[in-house]
């Protein structure tokens, strides 16, 4: 048996993990790696797809023209 989840899991899942046999704090962890993953590809995906849909659809004359302010001297 592996001693290290004895050192380093909180006592209620220990017991847990000791009298139920399984390892359904590692495999809780993985799934919830799993979700979290998947939701910040997500996320990334559609920010890429909407500045990608913005600098295809740009129209120059919308845009402002910046000029920074100068410092005076």
């Amino acid at each position: 048996m592996n001693a290290i989840p004895f050192f380093i899991g909180c006592s209620t899942c220990r017991i847990n993990m000791i009298e139920g046999g399984g390892d359904a704090a590692g495999w809780s962890i993985f799934f919830l790696l799993v979700i979290i993953l998947a939701m910040l590809s997500g996320i990334a995906f559609f920010m890429f797809r909407i500045a990608r849909r913005e600098r295809e659809n740009f129209d120059p004359s919308l845009s402002d023209d910046y000029t920074p302010a100068t410092q005076p001297s």
